[in-house]
């Protein structure tokens, strides 16, 4: 009886999920999953529905800062398209939750390696008119933090594919620095769309251009 109940439990837990999924990641294996990301964001974070404003198919890049590990689930509840997150290997390693990452789409990034590999595997995506969402600062960073650099990576691949930037400020995440447990922390989140930017080449001017969006509070 106890594991008809526990079956019948995680069931509708699926079922729910799936009910408010708006996004196909692949499969409803996966689906579920982003339905309750909604949920959570919605009734615990206070996120409005308002969606970002990508196009409806074709290629985009999506950046963002990145204050806590509530930071991707935040992206995701905010488009109506999946996205493919660059995420550092020794996160998308993690035991349990490889197989999201995996089934997701995430790209796996070599920071101690051969991180060009995961640019020419995002570009290939791109190529294929997917999304491809990054945190440029490459891991949390918070406004009172010291300045610190973005990623070069980001201008390469806008400039190679020629892909528009959709900016992203993301504002009142009260576990600011947190990883784990940001997202059942509840509060009341705003993101910010900011101007699409479209850029031709790779260079210092552009990389400040794309940090100055997604780091002036607004």
């Amino acid at each position: 009886m106890a594991w008809l109940m526990l079956s019948l439990f995680l069931a509708l837990i699926v079922l729910i999920g799936l009910v408010f999924s708006k996004t196909d990641w692949g499969g409803p294996h996966v689906n579920w999953l982003d339905g309750w990301t909604r949920l959570l964001c919605r009734y615990l974070h206070g996120l409005d529905e308002g969606l970002m404003p990508l196009p409806a198919s074709g290629p985009a890049i999506v950046v963002a800062n990145h204050v806590s590990g509530l930071d991707p689930l935040l992206l995701i509840a905010a488009c109506h398209r999946p996205l493919r997150f660059l995420i550092a290997t020794e996160e998308y390693n993690r035991p349990v939750f490889h197989w999201l990452f995996r089934a997701a789409g995430c790209i796996p990034v070599d920071r101690k390696g051969r991180p060009e590999l995961a640019l020419r595997a995002a570009r290939r995506a791109l190529e294929k008119g997917e999304v491809i969402a990054l945190f440029p600062h490459g891991k949390i960073h918070l406004d009172t933090d010291p300045p610190r650099p973005i990623k070069g990576g980001v201008a390469r691949l806008a400039a190679w594919s020629q892909c528009d930037i959709y900016p992203v400020r993301i504002e009142g995440v009260k576990a600011q620095g947190k990883t784990f447990t940001a997202p059942f922390i509840p509060d009341h989140v705003a993101l910010f769309f900011l101007p699409v930017i479209n850029l031709t080449e790779a260079n210092q001017a552009n990389l400040e251009l794309i940090a100055k969006a997604i780091e002036t509070p607004t």
